[in-house]
């Protein structure tokens, strides 16, 4: 029998957020499209500055119509 895992990283809740954090949980929600912050930017969210450069290059790369680019695939 394995023992349970623990989490080393306590997630930021979305009521929690303020500042940048509560920016960027705004500008996921947003940019696609859902109500809720899913746990991988909450986790990163622990880290602000951390949070935003991971938001804004892969938000470029994901979703580039929402940074005034045009998608090559759609």
């Amino acid at each position: 029998m394995t023992a349970p895992r623990v989490a080393t990283v306590k997630p930021v809740s979305e009521d929690a957020a303020t500042g940048k954090v509560a920016e960027v949980f705004a500008d996921i929600k947003r940019t696609k499209n859902i109500d809720w912050v899913p746990n991988l930017w909450r986790v990163l969210a622990t880290n602000p500055d951390h949070l935003e450069l991971v938001w804004s290059r892969l938000k470029a790369i994901m979703h580039p119509e929402a940074c005034g680019h045009k998608a090559l695939l759609d």
